[in-house]
């Protein structure tokens, strides 16, 4: 699938900048599960969820089966994409990981930054990904369309 073919498709995609080593990832995933809660909540409302790991051969999180057993360890029901060149990360900008994307079913991008406001490594603030994702499917427009990610770097 390519992501004009789910825009087409009348689809919400959201893309998840994902590396399994990084903390500020296992935050999200497996203190909390804020991304588990946010693609149960909206998985039924015309939304895809991808996660990305743009991490080099060789670099933390790289590798095919680190990305497997934290598929299975988080219980993550999305695809996660490898983008070992990082062709797909440079193209969006992902500086981060987690950093986070919204493109709307027109395939416009309506929002790029953090999944949260509060970039403690254990604790999490409001889901800003959420508010984006209820505003693009109220129609309007998202009100924090652009916010700075935190977390690890991506290892390109």
């Amino acid at each position: 699938q390519t992501l004009e073919q789910y825009t087409k498709a009348g689809k919400i995609v959201v893309l998840e900048w994902f590396n399994p080593g990084c903390p500020f990832v296992k935050k999200h995933h497996e203190a909390h599960k804020t991304m588990k809660e946010t693609f149960d909540k909206y998985k039924d409302k015309n939304v895809v969820w991808l996660a990305i790991n743009s991490s080099a051969p060789g670099k933390e999180g790289a590798a095919l089966e680190d990305n497997q057993q934290a598929k299975e360890k988080w219980g993550i029901e999305y695809p996660i994409l490898l983008d070992p060149t990082g062709a797909t990360g440079r193209a969006y900008g992902a500086t981060n990981t987690p950093h986070m994307f919204i493109v709307d079913a027109k395939g416009v991008l309506v929002y790029a930054g953090a999944i949260d406001d509060n970039r403690s490594p254990k604790h999490v603030g409001t889901n800003l990904v959420a508010a984006a994702l209820d505003e693009v499917l109220a129609g309007k427009p998202v009100t924090n369309a652009s916010n700075r990610p935190y977390g690890c770097s991506v290892k390109y």
